[in-house]
């Protein structure tokens, strides 16, 4: 009989388990939502018992229906998630901060001359996003001495006993020596952060102790961050290749190979996976709000859900010339500016629900292809194919943009679970399953192939970058009226 894999994806949204076959096959899954709010203008939390409650139902139940024994599990966690817990019991003191929390804006702030250095260092520009700051912050917010970490290294300790984080989460800390793939001591010292109450760093695939969480007792040998779960689950393990995975944000990942790339295009950097001598890196960029803005016009009731998105889009009048910059949580890379609000321009008394969906959706495609734009540069080559998965690849208006505005084929991965399967990849491998990393089967669902020309992507390109730029604008003519 064939190893079994427990595959555990826990997201914002919900926790998702898949046990997964030998061939690949999901034998059984189940999923559990899990509840983010927001706190204030710029506070996201969750719930991190809530959060390992989720991680347990989830593997049971998918245990429970497949009906086949599981010999070990894999782990894949929702990144720069930050959590406060009591050294001597494990108890979570607090509301974990989630990646999408702005509120350590003041240690980035401070830290704002030592930007270029951490950048050096890490392979990451300064910002609220990454883990460091909001571990900074909150160390000020709890007891002295509770510890501080991510919300992977607390998951690891419940479940195994261990304080370990992977070399894929780490390098999302602004802690890591993206060179040595070891804490940095400069690094820790900029953000007065103690050596010993950081998790030691290991690999995405190994030996990491056992748990009974699930029912029977079975070793976690597949630890890694969701992101580079998905890249590994969408075989794109060879430097140039690359993925998008569209969910409550947009996350773009293109491997780079054994040595780091630092971006000088405004992207972040990455270790992709580390399995004892192998290793990969990969460049990264974000788009923070994806799903969460399709959630936005349900909640204004422009669209009454996410299935309507292709209907209302598709009749928007082809004279329209409203543009979206949906960054209602800031702009990622390569902007950096967590202080963005969205922004609308050429909106007109003809203006209606169709107009604002499409422009939605074409702001999304045109801030992964900037994103995109960004890494060609980086790699000095374009890419010939990129991969997508997530739930809004469900609107083909939305992948067909993508490609018209990339002017390169865009290839529809054809199971939901990108993250879990890169996850059972990854524990197949440290229980000694299999012989590499790669995904037994990476089946593509569908293909897009660009339709606009290469003039009209070029002027939607720029038009949005225009609007792009003042909407940044806004932000300093904003401080000045406050001022």
């Amino acid at each position: 009989m064939g190893l079994n894999i427990l595959a555990i994806d826990q997201g914002t949204s919900s926790t998702k388990a898949l046990v997964v076959g030998e061939d690949g096959r999901v034998l059984g899954e189940a999923d559990v939502a899990v509840h983010p709010r927001t706190v204030g203008d710029s506070g996201v939390e969750q719930d991190p018992h809530e959060l390992l409650s989720s991680i347990i139902d989830a593997g049971r139940q998918a245990i429970a229906r497949s009906g086949v024994s599981v010999g070990a599990v894999g782990i894949g966690n929702q990144g720069e998630t930050v959590v406060a817990w009591n050294r001597e019991t494990g108890e979570a003191l607090r509301p974990a901060v989630s990646w999408q929390d702005r509120r350590s804006v003041s240690v980035t702030s401070r830290l704002a001359p030592n930007a270029q250095r951490l950048l050096a260092i890490t392979g990451l520009p300064l910002d609220p996003y990454f883990t460091a700051p909001k571990l900074t912050w909150l160390a000020e917010q709890v007891p002295a001495g509770s510890r501080v970490t991510g919300i992977d290294a607390w998951v690891n300790h419940q479940l195994t006993g261990r304080l370990i984080t992977d070399a894929s989460t780490a390098s999302r800390s602004m802690l890591l020596d993206l060179d040595t793939r070891e804490w940095s001591s400069e690094a820790l010292s900029l953000f007065d952060i103690d050596t010993a109450s950081l998790p030691e760093v290991v690999d995405c695939a190994g030996d990491f102790g056992t748990t009974d969480a699930f029912g029977p007792t079975l070793r976690v040998t597949g630890l890694a961050v969701d992101q580079q779960a998905a890249l590994i689950g969408e075989n794109c393990l060879e430097a140039g290749e690359a993925k998008c995975t569209f969910g409550t944000g947009a996350f773009l990942l293109v491997t780079t190979g054994s040595e780091p790339t630092r971006s000088d295009n405004g992207l972040s950097a990455s270790v992709a996976w580390q399995c004892g001598p192998d290793h990969g890196y990969c460049l990264d960029g974000q788009v923070f709000t994806a799903g969460s803005a399709v959630d936005w016009l349900r909640r204004l009731g422009v669209i009454n859900g996410a299935e309507q998105l292709d209907e209302l889009a598709r009749g928007a009048s082809p004279t329209s010339s409203a543009v979206c910059v949906p960054s209602f949580a800031g702009l990622g890379a390569p902007y950096w500016r967590s202080d963005a609000k969205a922004h609308f321009e050429g909106l007109s008394l003809e203006s209606g629900p169709s107009e604002m969906t499409l422009a939605v959706l074409e702001g999304l495609a045109i801030q992964v292809a900037v994103l995109v734009r960004a890494a060609e540069a980086d790699l000095g080559q374009r890419l010939s194919v990129l991969r997508v998965d997530g739930g809004l690849t469900r609107s083909a208006v939305l992948m067909q943009l993508q490609s018209d505005i990339l002017q390169v084929p865009v290839e529809l991965y054809a199971s939901p679970h990108a993250t879990a399967l890169g996850v059972a990849s990854l524990a197949r491998f440290g229980a000694g399953g299999s012989a590499s990393i790669s995904p037994p089967v990476a089946p593509i669902g569908g293909r897009y192939e660009p339709r606009m020309s290469s003039d009209e992507a070029a002027f939607r390109l720029d038009r949005w970058e225009r609007a792009a730029r003042r909407a940044i604008e806004e932000i300093g003519t904003r401080e000045h009226d406050v001022a």
